[in-house]
């Protein structure tokens, strides 16, 4: 299986940049692409699927995603994604605080999905009135779906379909969990430059952390804990295209000059079974020193903040 193997969800739903809205997908441009990258069982899945004059129906492809999305919450509920987030975060707006660097400080979660790791830290993190969270995705099933919860669960963040780089009001803080993987060579300079560009003061990206167990656990995680078979799929596919430390860290470094970027939880391990994320940090240059003070035990586990 090949880091450049797309996941099916990356195919099944697109949207024009400029305005976002929804486009139609061929159902046989996508058979072609999956079958072309040797990924036979994922084009019957696919194949499987409604397809009206030859185009994928856009209702079905909404509830197969929020299905699996659903699904996958169950990965960020019990590896703790809320926690890991808050653990770099807190230190991170005290240090914003500490350096007057002026608020709100907003907290742009870029693909936010269903919005999890927004809301727990709206119910958990003790963030501080001056910091809003705000989930942003493309996806307006999944956007509406998230803010129903946190209205259910009368949370203090807010949801928007948007481009998360295109916000009226920008971000201090962008942060994502389990997206960068999708953006691969020039997509992922683009991201990256885009938050360089875009004059926030950090970012933290959280995703897979790439070793020799991390497909097999997360096929037997999968396996165990998962029903929707798009889930299955990707959920699996995911932890094989990780981007190396090496990788995300040259990536942002070549990109965002401005920013010094290490990699928390980046360093090999002989059984690595306890540490299955790492994140993409970045803060801008002049905020490095008060940042690695205020993580204190945690700037051990970061690498080299360069």
């Amino acid at each position: 299986m090949t880091l450049d193997r797309p996941e099916i969800s990356d195919l099944v739903i697109a949207f024009e940049p400029a305005t976002l809205e929804r486009l139609p997908v061929p159902r046989d441009e996508v058979l072609a692409t999956l079958e072309r990258h040797g990924m036979s069982a994922a084009a019957r899945l696919v194949a499987r699927w409604p397809h009206p004059e030859g185009v994928l129906d856009a209702r079905f492809v909404d509830a197969v995603l929020l299905r699996a999305h659903l699904e996958l919450q169950r990965l960020s509920e019990e590896f703790r994604q809320g926690e890991r987030m808050r653990s770099l975060l807190v230190p991170l707006l005290d240090t914003l605080r500490r350096e007057r660097v002026p608020g709100p400080y907003r907290v742009v979660d870029v693909g936010c999905g269903l919005g999890y790791v927004i809301r727990w830290l709206a119910a958990h993190g003790g963030l501080g009135d001056d910091t809003r969270l705000i989930g942003c995705d493309y996806n307006a099933p999944f956007i509406s779906f998230a803010t129903r919860l946190a209205a259910e669960e009368g949370l203090r963040c807010e949801f928007a379909v948007a481009n998360a780089f295109q916000l009226s009001e920008p971000a201090t803080i962008f942060t994502s969990t389990g997206v960068i993987h999708h953006f691969r060579r020039e997509s992922l300079d683009r991201f990256l430059g885009e938050q360089g560009a875009s004059g926030a003061s950090a970012f933290l990206h959280f995703d897979t952390k790439p070793t020799y167990l991390a497909p097999i656990g997360s096929w037997i995680f999968h396996r165990a804990r998962m029903r929707e078979p798009l889930a299955l799929h990707d959920g699996v596919l995911s932890a094989v295209r990780a981007h190396s430390p090496d990788t995300l860290a040259a990536a942002a470094r070549r990109t965002c000059p401005e920013f010094a970027v290490g990699v928390h939880d980046g360093a090999r391990e002989l059984v690595p079974v306890l540490k299955v994320m790492l994140a993409l940090v970045g803060v801008r240059r002049e905020l490095r020193g008060a940042y690695l003070e205020r993580l204190g035990p945690l700037a051990g586990r970061l690498g080299e903040l360069a």
